[in-house]
């Protein structure tokens, strides 16, 4: 088994729609980045969930699902600036009812 070596961010990738559509929607196709780190910020902050979901990056020879495009994107190596996260709304009385 080889090591493990570090993901390099900066090696151009390839984001592919889910391969099976039911209906067809217009926006999220094929798309070429390059650097893997614009792809998945791309991917986790501007495609709609439903989109994410069966697509996946290629860079290099490894691909990456959706769960794997989030891990990248949760590293502590990720060099981009991630979207700020939503506060959660604070509880009101009637959540309390």
């Amino acid at each position: 088994m080889r090591p493990l070596r570090p993901f390099n961010f900066n090696t151009s990738a390839e984001l592919f729609p889910a391969a099976i559509r039911k209906k067809k929607r217009a926006g999220f196709t094929y798309r070429r980045f390059g650097t893997a780190a614009e792809a998945v910020q791309f991917a986790m902050e501007q495609l709609p969930t439903d989109s994410l979901n069966g697509a996946y990056l290629q860079v290099e020879e490894a691909r990456f699902d959706q769960n794997g495009i989030r891990s990248l994107y949760e590293s502590e190596a990720f060099p981009l600036p991630r979207r700020p996260r939503p506060a959660p709304a604070p509880e009101t009385d009637a959540d309390a009812a």
